[in-house]
């Protein structure tokens, strides 16, 4: 059976316990399940199905088991291996002091964008399909990266870095 990583937003230690979450995702009938990071990330194993047919389970599942529903974006972790491999980053020239960030989308976004895209620090830099690339030094401005991404993609999409991507498709 395939492997999947879910993205949820929205998620941290305050507002849902990794083991109930983990017994949710185990109740919409996914096995080996993991939890990583506390922040709303979950490898787990399902039979074959469409993304959004998995997202709709996890989201159900998480209202009945925890009284409430994050969005969540499912990705086969083969599709986030390759994706690792191919390094969208490494046309940039990012300084190793850069964050690298991966936006999640439910949909591809309209082909009318023109990248890079820039706010007080923070790039997209590239789109390949539902995932938004984008880079950003720390400031004392905080997370301008996601006001970037809000201001064009709008509140439903989920944001983790490129090294916690790393994490979730080793899980």
């Amino acid at each position: 059976m395939p492997r999947y990583a879910a993205f949820l937003r929205g998620v941290s230690p305050m507002n849902a316990k990794m083991p109930e979450l983990k017994a949710a995702f185990e109740s919409a009938g996914f096995t080996d399940v993991r939890t990583l990071l506390s922040s709303g990330n979950v490898a787990f194993t399902a039979r074959a199905a469409s993304e959004i047919a998995l997202e709709r389970r996890a989201e159900a599942a998480m209202l009945e088991r925890l009284g409430q529903a994050f969005l969540t974006f499912v990705r086969p972790m083969d599709a986030l291996r390759e994706l690792l491999e191919s390094d969208p980053y490494r046309s940039f020239r990012l300084g190793p002091e850069a964050k690298r960030i991966v936006t999640f989308l439910r949909a591809k976004p309209a082909s009318t964008l023109k990248l890079p895209i820039e706010r007080d620090g923070a790039r997209i830099l590239v789109i390949k399909g539902r995932e938004v690339f984008g880079a950003y030094l720390p400031s004392p401005k905080g997370p301008v990266f996601m006001a970037l991404i809000e201001k064009t993609f709008g509140k439903d999409v989920t944001t983790r870095t490129w090294d916690t991507v790393g994490k979730v498709a080793r899980a």
